[in-house]
C-alpha cells in the first residue's frame, strides 16, 4: 500500500524572506570575521612590540587628550617635529573626526582600544557593501544569484589586503574614511541625499585632502542625476562639487596654520614643483613628464597594477574610480618611498572607492545580460571573489594570527617590557619608538630621536635600528653620550638599556628643548612616515 505525505505549499514570499534572513546571517558573519581578523592582526603586532610611537603612540596621546576634553596634543609628535608644547594634531592633519573615538577611552584606558575602534569601523563597512550590491545588482539577477554576489563582495571587501595592511600599521584616520566612503556611495545610490551629505561632511573632517574626492563624487552625482532628471540629486551633487574642495582648501590654508601647523609641511612633490600652483602648471604644460613621474621608478607602476589588478580591473569601468585619483596621485607623485608600497595604511583610503566601483561595474554588466546568463556569471563571480579573498589573506600575511609562534615573545622583547615596567608613573621619558606606546598611558613619553632631550629617563634598544636612527650604531653612540654626560644605568639586559638622569643639572651636549625638533633640518635618516 502506497502512502503519501501532504506538505503545505511553500509561499514564494516566505521563501524569499527565509533567503534574506540567511543572507543577513552570512553578512553578519563576514562582518564579525573582518573585525576579528583586523583586531587580531593589530593585537599580535602590539604584543610583539612592532607598533611604534609613530603612529600608534601619537594617536593614543592625542585621542586620550580628546577624552579629557582637551585639544589633541601629542608629545611624541610635537617634540620630534619641533613644534611648541601647545601644538595639537589639528595643526598636522585636520582630522577632528578622531574625537569620536574618545569615549572608548572611558571604557578601556589603553592604546589597544584604538585597534579595536579601527577594527569595528572596518567591519561596519560590510553591511554597507551588502546594501550597495543589492541596489546595483538586485534587478539584474535572481534572488539566489544576488545572494552569491552579496556574499562574494562582502568577502572581497572584508578580507581585502588593504584593510589587513592598515591593521598591521596600527591605527590611523583611515579607520573612519573606509566606512564613510561606502556610506556616501550607498546613500547617494538610495537617493538619501541628506545622509549622503552628512557622510561627505564627516569625510571632510577625517583628513584635509578627502574633500577633493568628495568634490569629484559630487561632479559624478550631479551629472548622473541631471541625465536621470533627478533634481534633488543634481543639487546635492553640485553642492558637494563646490563644498568638498572648499573644505580641503580651508583646512589646508586656514585651519592648519591657525592651529600652529605649516600648510607646506607635507609637500613632498619636488618633481612637480615647490607648491600646488607650480605642480598644476607643470601637469598642464608637461603632461608626458608628469606621466613619467607617475610611473617611475617601477614600484609606482607595480602599485597601480596591484591596486586595480587585485579587483580584476573592474573599477576602471566605473566613474566612481575618479574619486580615487587625488589619493593615488598623492602617492605616485610623492618623494616619500613609503607611499609607493602596498604595505602601509595608504591603500585603505582607496579600497572602499574601488570596491564600490567594482560593484557598480558588475551591476552594469549584469543588466546587459539575460537573467539566466547573469545568474551563471554571478556564481562565477562569487568563485572569483573567493579567490581574491584567499589571495588577500595570503599576501598580507594575516594568516600569521593562527600561528602560536607569532604570539610568543623572545627574551629580547621580555627584557624590553621589564625595562618599561621599571619606569615610574608621571615621569618624562625618551623611549625607543617601538616601546613608546607602552608608556603613553602613564608617562610623558617622546620617542628617542637624533637630538637628546634631557628627559628624566631614557629607554633604548642597542641591538637593532629604530626610527629615526640610521642604524643601530647610532643608538650605541647615544648610549655612550648619555653615560658620559651623567646618566646612570637602571636596567640593562639583552641590548635593552634603561638610563636615569642623575640630577636636573645633567645636560647632554647637543640637546635641545621642545620647540626645536628634528625636521626638516636634522632628520635625514628616514622620510617622515606620518603622512
Amino acid at each position: 500500500m502506497t502512502t503519501f505525505t501532504l506538505r503545505p505549499p511553500v509561499r514564494v514570499g516566505e521563501a524569499v524572506a527565509a533567503g534574506r534572513q540567511r543572507e543577513r546571517i552570512r553578512v553578519a558573519a563576514v562582518a564579525v570575521g573582518c573585525v576579528a581578523v583586523c583586531l587580531l592582526i593589530g593585537l599580535q603586532r602590539f604584543r610583539q612590540l612592532q607598533l611604534g610611537g609613530f603612529d600608534l603612540g601619537l594617536f593614543d596621546q592625542a585621542i586620550r587628550a580628546y577624552a579629557r576634553f582637551e585639544l589633541p596634543r601629542s608629545l611624541i609628535k610635537s617634540v620630534h617635529h619641533g613644534f611648541p608644547p601647545e601644538f595639537s594634531l589639528l595643526g598636522d592633519h585636520f582630522s577632528p573626526v578622531l574625537a569620536l573615538a574618545a569615549p572608548f577611552y572611558w571604557l578601556w584606558d589603553d592604546p589597544r582600544v584604538l585597534l579595536l575602534v579601527q577594527s569595528l569601523l572596518f567591519g561596519a563597512g560590510v553591511p554597507v557593501v551588502a546594501r550597495l550590491v543589492r541596489r546595483e545588482c538586485g534587478k539584474a539577477v535572481g534572488p539566489r544569484a544576488l545572494s552569491w554576489l552579496v556574499l562574494g563582495f562582502c568577502l572581497v571587501y572584508g578580507c581585502g589586503a588593504a584593510l589587513f595592511y592598515a591593521s598591521r600599521a596600527g591605527f590611523h584616520e583611515v579607520a573612519f574614511a573606509v566606512p564613510l566612503f561606502l556610506l556616501l556611495f550607498e546613500r547617494a545610490r538610495a537617493r538619501a541625499y541628506g545622509r549622503a551629505t552628512a557622510a561627505a561632511l564627516l569625510l571632510c573632517l577625517t583628513k584635509e585632502d578627502l574633500g577633493l574626492s568628495v568634490g569629484i563624487f559630487g561632479a559624478v552625482l550631479a551629472l548622473r542625476a541631471h541625465r536621470a532628471g533627478d533634481r534633488a540629486g543634481a543639487r546635492a551633487g553640485g553642492a558637494l562639487l563646490v563644498l568638498g574642495p572648499l573644505a580641503s582648501l580651508a583646512a589646508i590654508v586656514v585651519v592648519i596654520p591657525a592651529m600652529g601647523g605649516d600648510a607646506r609641511f607635507y609637500w613632498q612633490y619636488s618633481e612637480l614643483g615647490a607648491s600646488a600652483s607650480e605642480a598644476l602648471v607643470h601637469v598642464v604644460l608637461h603632461p608626458l613628464d608628469t606621466l613619467r613621474a607617475a610611473l617611475t621608478p617601477s614600484a609606482k607602476a607595480l602599485l597601480l597594477l596591484w591596486t586595480f589588478g587585485s579587483l580584476l580591473f573592474l573599477p576602471l569601468r566605473s566613474a566612481l574610480t575618479l574619486c580615487a585619483l587625488p589619493l593615488l596621485a598623492e602617492r605616485v607623485f610623492s618623494d616619500n618611498g613609503n607611499h609607493w608600497q602596498a604595505l602601509h595604511h595608504y591603500g585603505a583610503f582607496v579600497w572602499p572607492i574601488l570596491v564600490a566601483a567594482s560593484i557598480e561595474t558588475t551591476g552594469r554588466m549584469a543588466r546587459g545580460w539575460e537573467r539566466e546568463r547573469a545568474a551563471a556569471a554571478a556564481k562565477w563571480a562569487a568563485g572569483l571573489a573567493a579567490g581574491i579573498t584567499l589571495f588577500g589573506v595570503l599576501i598580507s600575511g594575516s594568516w600569521h594570527i593562527v600561528l602560536p609562534s607569532h604570539w610568543q615573545r623572545d627574551a629580547h622583547q621580555e627584557a624590553a617590557l621589564t625595562a618599561v615596567g621599571r619606569i615610574p608613573d608621571g615621569v618624562t621619558v625618551e623611549a625607543d619608538n617601538n616601546l613608546a606606546p607602552r608608556l603613553t598611558r602613564r608617562t610623558r613619553v617622546m620617542i628617542l630621536d637624533l637630538l637628546p632631550r634631557n628627559a628624566e629617563w631614557v629607554l633604548l634598544d642597542t641591538t637593532r635600528k629604530a626610527f629615526p636612527f640610521p642604524d643601530a650604531q647610532a643608538q650605541k653612540d647615544r648610549l655612550r653620550l648619555l653615560r658620559a654626560s651623567g646618566y646612570t644605568v637602571a636596567y640593562e639586559s639583552r641590548g635593552i638599556v634603561l638610563l636615569r638622569r642623575a640630577s636636573p643639572a645633567v645636560v647632554v651636549p647637543g640637546s635641545v628643548e621642545q620647540g626645536r625638533g628634528d625636521l626638516p633640518g636634522h632628520d635625514t635618516a628616514d622620510i617622515r612616515v606620518f603622512g
